[in-house]
């Protein structure tokens, strides 16, 4: 009998790091019962609160973009159900740190239970009304936000260390955004939909 074909997001491509952090953290662990059957299709997957588990190939798309290496500090705005948390705590290693925030308390709740103790490197937070990310704790070598900005969020851009690179979609495209001691350096990477980014 032939074996299943593996789904194309998760063949190796330019990172071979990103596809390992694929096969290591499973997308099903972090889906709900009724949707982990579908957890190899390439698609959107809801998860409930009007919120969805993003379509692996975009994932992947904004980790090769985001270029994350072992040992950094890496802030995951819009963290959902806490599997881009994962992928960015493996990647990160056991000498990184990533700071995820989510502004639903039951997907913070949801997140945690899913994470739980693989990778104690991560963590979940509820996001506060009217603050982007974790300013208090900045400054981060990569930000990831899974959500789309009307406009680039200068907020975030100021939480990065020179240097240091923020992947955004804003207005659905997205964006890559390096500090720099100008300003910053951004370049676009195509066309995405994403729900919109909430700071209330």
């Amino acid at each position: 009998m032939a074996e299943p074909e593996t789904p194309g997001w998760r063949r190796p491509g330019r990172t071979q790091r990103v596809a390992d952090a694929f096969l290591a953290v499973p997308r099903r662990d972090f889906l709900p019962a009724r949707q982990r059957r579908f957890a190899d299709d390439d698609r959107p997957l809801d998860i409930g609160h009007a919120v969805t588990n993003s379509q692996p190939s975009t994932v992947r798309d904004m980790l090769e973009l985001l270029d994350v290496h072992p040992g950094m500090r890496v802030l995951d705005v819009g963290s959902g159900s806490g599997w881009t948390t994962a992928l960015l705590a493996h990647l990160v290693g056991p000498d990184g740190e990533v700071v995820a925030v989510e502004r639903l308390p039951e997907l913070v709740t949801a997140a945690r239970a899913s994470l739980g103790d693989r990778y104690p490197q991560a963590s979940v937070q509820p996001a506060r009304p009217g603050v982007l990310g974790v300013p208090e704790r900045a400054p981060y070598d990569r930000i990831l936000v899974s959500a789309d900005a009307g406009e680039l969020p200068d907020a975030l851009v100021d939480q990065l260390a020179v240097g240091a690179t923020l992947v955004v979609p804003v207005a659905g495209e997205m964006l890559r955004v390096t500090r720099t001691d100008a300003g910053r350096a951004v370049t676009r990477h195509g066309r995405y939909l994403f729900v919109p980014l909430l700071e209330d």
